[in-house]
């Protein structure tokens, strides 16, 4: 039966643990099989691997890192941690040596836990010499003080710790959008908060929930989503073996409850596409009576979104457009919105009541307001502050209301809609303040363009920094340029004059989270790529053509 009043996370995975002890919790594929763990399973490595923990806690510095590729041991170790006392610290698998230990001397960890890494010869010359490292079972070639090993070895623990509803229980880092990461503190509290309002949108009474886990855990979207959600309702967590196998690997768990950024909805969207020759081909088949509703299923089927209930985007803008051609199909997606530093809850799109161009309805548990263009919110659940960080968790926070930094308008239905970010905004050099993000998201809509980053500070207006579509290699240099050329025509009736850009520039080399211009979330690191190319952007603005090459 459902959990009547959600208590911790560990309370929570131990109800099911007990009531339904045989039922499968987390499913790793391996090829064409799955590494199955039941909740009974779980439980019992999880309570081994916590007195493991609490042997090797140095008095009260009780943080442990988990570094890894999302797999049933990084919510294992999840578990662990917080079943001995301890304060879990996510890491992202994507950062360099240099940016881990930067990061993880912040921490004030003591002990972490290392998983499968693309990049572990070289992260491992950084991590301190008193760090107790153990190492999870998809980690290749390392041998010593490994999950197994451990789990041989200790007993239970025979007590779970009670965590105060004030107690912080992990320590989540920002991944760098807007500057160095900061460690934003989760209390207990927060956590159940979270999960009480969720559960009547989210189905959690239901039974048979499947959840997949491919983004970060380490984002607080993935995290509340897929682990918090997933175990509060006793589901079955699968998860993705690699990029290659991710199709394969959706179809199998056909999931009830699905998170995508706004980035792989669009790939999606691509890929079905291609296969009819683009959508006029689509849209052709899409309209033939009878036959077109077959296909559609089709399609949703070998997506493996035929189960699911609950389709969520978040953490980056969406166009309408791309939420209209789902709804086509039948797939309603629900556009979220929050931050790290409010468990990423401040809205969310009723599923039948959709406001296209917002952002959803502010949460009940919630109160936002508009202060000076900016979105702020208070609520129960907001974070404590940002770790060893006094100065920024003060500049957060106006008395009591968590200043978001995005700029917004609420209506008086309690819709949301975001019109951009206060720091991302710039000054033209005729004096005008353009917004960015807004103006990407119409730019996004175009069939060459992959990525898109508007720059043109002291500029006279702005320009469009471009990556297109692999598929337009296959396209003569005029065609490409009489198709771009459309975007100026475009974006004439949502924009001011002052907003329309002057160059497009299309970038050869594209942007990804290797060479940091993206975040693990797939969104655009403004910064990195206005540092990299700036010092071009007056030759760019001065040349002849409109649409320039680099």
């Amino acid at each position: 039966m459902a959990i009547e009043t959600y208590k911790g996370h560990v309370e929570n995975f131990l109800h099911w643990a007990q009531t339904t002890p045989k039922n499968i919790y987390l499913r790793q594929p391996k090829g064409s099989s799955f590494k199955d763990y039941s909740y009974e399973q779980s439980a019992e490595e999880v309570s081994k691997m916590g007195a493991y923990l609490q042997r090797n806690f140095i008095d009260d510095k009780k943080h442990v890192g988990i570094l890894s590729r999302n797999c049933a041991h990084w919510i294992l170790a999840d578990l662990a941690i917080s079943y001995a006392g301890g304060i879990s610290v996510p890491f992202y698998p994507t950062l360099s040596a240099e940016q881990f230990k930067s990061v993880y001397e912040h921490s004030d960890c003591k002990i972490l836990f290392v998983g499968k890494l693309d990049n572990w010869e070289q992260i491992k010359l950084v991590i301190p010499n008193d760090t107790v490292v153990i190492h999870m079972s998809d980690q290749a070639n390392e041998l010593t003080n490994t999950w197994e090993q451990i789990i041989l070895k200790e007993r239970k623990i025979n007590k779970v710790h009670r965590f105060q509803e004030d107690d912080v229980v992990s320590i989540i880092y920002t991944s760098g959008t807007t500057g160095s990461p900061k460690g934003v503190m989760i209390s207990a509290k927060s956590i159940l908060i979270a999960l009480e309002a969720a559960r009547e949108i989210a189905y959690l009474d239901d039974r048979n929930n499947r959840f997949i886990s491919y983004l970060p855990l380490c984002h607080v979207a993935e995290r509340n989503f897929v682990e918090f959600a997933g175990t509060a309702c006793g589901g079955t967590i699968y998860f993705v073996e690699n990029l290659q196998t991710f199709a394969a690997n959706l179809k199998s768990a056909s999931p009830t409850h699905f998170l995508a950024v706004p980035r792989i909805w669009l790939k999606f969207q691509e890929g079905i596409l291609s296969k009819f020759g683009g959508n006029k081909g689509f849209e052709k088949l899409r309209k033939t009576p009878i036959l077109g509703k077959f296909i559609v299923q089709l399609i949703i089927k070998k997506l493996g979104l035929s189960k699911a209930k609950l389709l969520i985007t978040g953490a980056a803008p969406i166009s309408p457009e791309l939420l209209q051609w789902y709804q086509q199909l039948g797939l309603s997606i629900q556009e979220a919105y929050g931050m790290t530093e409010n468990l990423g809850l401040t809205s969310v799109m009723p599923k039948n009541q959709i406001q296209l161009g917002t952002v959803g309805k502010v949460w009940p548990i919630c109160e936002v307001r508009i202060q000076e263009g900016e979105i702020q919110m208070r609520s129960a659940y907001i974070t404590k502050g940002y770790y060893k960080e006094p100065v920024l968790t003060k500049q957060l926070f106006d008395n009591e209301w968590l200043k978001t930094g995005d700029a917004g308008t609420l209506d008086e239905n309690g819709y949301l809609k975001i019109t951009g970010r206060l720091k991302e905004n710039f000054k033209t050099s005729k004096g005008f303040y353009v917004s960015p993000a807004t103006i990407e998201t119409h730019i996004q809509n175009h069939s060459l363009i992959d990525q898109v980053c508007v720059v043109g500070a002291n500029l006279p207006e702005p320009m469009a920094l471009v990556v297109l579509k692999p598929e337009s290699s296959d396209l003569e240099k005029d065609l490409i340029e009489e198709q771009l050329e459309e975007i100026f025509q475009l974006l004439k009736p949502h924009f001011k004059h002052y907003e329309m850009i002057k160059k497009i520039v299309v970038i050869r080399e594209p942007w990804t989270v290797e060479n940091n211009c993206m975040t693990p979330t797939l969104k655009i690191r403004r910064a990195e790529i206005e540092r990299i190319y700036e010092r071009y952007f007056g030759d760019w603005f001065k040349a002849r053509n409109k649409i320039i090459y680099y």
